[in-house]
């Protein structure tokens, strides 16, 4: 089974026409993604590697049975685009572009909160349900199927993460990207409940790093959970007050470190590893 990305979703790429957009439509069509419509205003009429494009995100939930977008949009017209398709209905929204200012990022996960609507990212490599299909960047050719559930800050740590998950034999459910800016749509304990309740979830990976407080909130619902969660945060090596990599990724003011979050979540009783390489070991402590 899977998360949020399930045999039920039926997506639009919002900016298909685009140089990346067109490449990615055809990674995520390969891949088995039900991609059912592209969207981009002024180009209704033409197609994209087969897929219908129409002008506006309210025309192609008509038409195709749309419900989830993947935007492929330069950050400028992301916060319209978000918008446009939380007012067509659309319950999962997947914003790829960085860039995109602090304040439009609260403005659009209050309006997607309003209408229950599953906002991943800004600024994420997407999601994956392996063997079912993807919305974003991540390679295909890194995940396989299976019982593990992994939330990442990280699109290439999550990559590296699953090599590892794959190779001691268990594969994921689903991969979520939640995105490294400060602001984001879902917080960690969001998608953990997601995957507490999924059947065929049996442990989650949580792949944090150093800033903000996300990983020690998501401490207090970890504590109530029935499945495993193993942890790794990176960022180890980081000097205070240096953003590293994500613009959210910077210790401030002596927080947001790697010994806070490893204490936070060592003390919820999730399992925390100290290298990637570890993360296999632990799991297979709870599972086997």
């Amino acid at each position: 089974m899977s998360i949020l990305l399930t045999k039920d979703t039926r997506a639009i790429v919002q900016g298909a026409t685009g140089r990346i957009g067109q490449v990615q439509t055809r990674w995520m069509l390969e891949y088995g993604t039900k991609i059912v419509a592209g969207v981009t205003p002024g180009q209704g009429g033409s197609t994209v590697h087969g897929v219908p494009v129409y002008d506006n995100v309210a025309e192609a939930v008509e038409k195709e049975g749309a419900n989830a977008t993947v935007l492929f949009v330069p950050a400028r017209f992301a916060k319209s685009a978000v918008l446009e398709s939380i007012d067509a209905g659309l319950k999962l929204i997947v914003a790829v572009p960085e860039h995109i200012p602090v304040h439009d990022s609260m403005e659009l996960r209050a309006a997607a909160r309003a209408k229950g609507t599953w906002l991943i990212g800004p600024n994420t490599p997407g999601i994956i349900s392996p063997g079912i299909g993807k919305l974003g960047i991540m390679p295909g050719n890194m995940f396989q199927p299976g019982r593990i559930g992994v939330i990442s800050r990280s699109g290439t740590l999550a990559y590296e993460v699953a090599g590892y998950i794959n190779d001691a034999g268990f594969g994921e459910s689903t991969l979520v990207g939640i995105g490294g800016d400060p602001v984001i749509g879902p917080d960690i304990p969001d998608i953990l409940a997601e995957f507490e309740k999924d059947p065929e979830t049996d442990a989650v990976v949580l792949v944090g790093e150093i800033g903000g407080s996300a990983e020690e909130e998501a401490a207090g619902y970890i504590a109530q959970m029935k499945k495993p969660v193993v942890a790794y945060i990176a960022g180890r090596t980081a000097p205070p007050g240096r953003r590293m990599g994500h613009a959210g990724a910077s210790i401030r003011a002596g927080q947001g470190t790697v010994a806070d979050k490893s204490r936070a979540l060592s003390e919820a009783g999730a399992l925390v590893a100290q290298a990637i390489a570890d993360i296999p070991r632990l799991l297979e402590s709870k599972l086997k």
